[in-house]
């Protein structure tokens, strides 16, 4: 058996790196030897950082209660405990976008859930099992950073994981236009209802920043490599309204499509019943056997039902019907946390190891 890989968590103490941590205890890859953090945090066990803010169901796991985190900013210590990060920091972008380029300067890989780098030309913003491919673009990347092994992979904004996958396999039939309303949890604000009470019984129709990020966000996922940089798709426009609602996990999306040629309704249900990547074929501990799963009831998929389908990383669709201004409507349904963010972080770092770019550093 390989060796499992040194991993760090940076940014270990908040929501999103709260679920890395769940999700690598004893992760048949990977190893957690570092916690990273803010000055505040660091010094203490990751026990003492996190008493009184653990926000997951499942306790904090033994193995990584006595660890002392460490500051984010002592880069060159860090690197040289692990093989590679994942970041989940809170921070201005541009700072973000200073210490994901630091470690990766280190010869570090940085696995990142944060928005800092998705606009960045050279770095590929992956959901595994559709652009993988974009994965080529890190030897240019790694050109401009003068790394040999060191780059920078992101993960896309959670709001679009759920109906940019169940639009992904009728790319043949040329989607034009699409509309998609999502209903988004708390926890994509790192909230509980502990945190938040004005949630309770509430819908507030603003989330700064998301709607930006779900029209523009799938254009690069489509998009494709043009020499240095990947080159967002022309062909497809998307409006989107991002409405946060009163549920703790599952983001849900109200989407309406129209293609330059419109496939028939079974053809749709075929290509989504069907669909396989890489990460399906690998058998990656994170990828879902079944991507996409199809509803023929009419009241599903149900975010409290449906949101852990594949232990959380499955994107659900129901409600497919023909529309009288677009060509088709349906729901879709992803868990935020995990296929949105630290899971669907998590799977890329399988697939990049499988595929050769993270290895030990010795």
């Amino acid at each position: 058996m390989d060796k499992k890989l040194r991993v760090g968590v940076l940014g270990g103490t908040g929501f999103v790196g709260q679920r890395f941590i769940t999700l690598l205890h004893d992760h048949p890859y990977f190893n957690i030897s570092v916690i990273a953090a803010s000055e505040k945090s660091a010094g203490k066990s990751y026990d003492e950082a996190v008493k009184g803010k653990w926000k997951m169901s499942d306790p904090i796991p033994e193995t990584v209660k006595n660890l002392t985190v460490k500051n984010i900013n002592q880069v060159d210590e860090i690197s040289q405990d692990v093989d590679f990060v994942f970041c989940a920091v809170d921070m201005p972008k541009d700072q973000i976008r200073e210490i994901e380029e630091k470690y990766a300067k280190t010869e570090t890989p940085v696995v990142s859930n944060n928005s800092a780098h998705r606009g960045t030309p050279d770095v590929p913003m992956v959901i595994p099992e559709i652009n993988a491919h974009h994965f080529q673009i890190i030897e240019k990347q790694r050109q401009r950073l003068g790394t040999q092994h060191g780059f920078i992979v992101v993960k896309p904004n959670c709001s679009i994981q759920s109906y940019v996958p169940a639009i992904h396999p009728l790319m043949e039939f040329k989607p034009k236009k699409i509309l998609a309303c999502t209903y988004q949890a708390i926890s994509g604000a790192g909230k509980t209802f502990a945190d938040w009470p004005e949630m309770v019984d509430n819908i507030i129709p603003f989330i700064g920043g998301e709607e930006s990020k779900s029209e523009n966000e799938p254009l690069k996922i489509w998009g494709e490599i043009d020499g240095n940089v990947i080159k967002d798709t022309q062909d497809i426009i998307i409006t989107s309204q991002c409405i946060r609602v009163p549920v703790t996990e599952g983001h849900m999306a109200a989407v309406f499509v129209s293609f330059e040629k419109k496939p028939t309704k079974d053809t749709i249900l075929e290509l989504w019943r069907n669909y396989r990547s890489k990460c399906q074929d690998l058998n990656l501990p994170h990828a879902p056997k079944q991507f996409l799963t199809y509803f023929e009831e009419e009241n599903r998929p149900q975010t409290r039902l449906d949101r852990d389908l594949e232990k959380g990383m499955g994107i659900t669709v129901g409600r497919l019907r023909e529309d009288t201004i677009f060509d088709y409507k349906f729901i879709c349904l992803s868990h935020n946390t995990l296929r949105g963010a630290a899971g669907g972080s998590v799977l890329t770092a399988e697939l990049l190891k499988a595929e050769g770019y993270l290895k030990p550093k010795n």
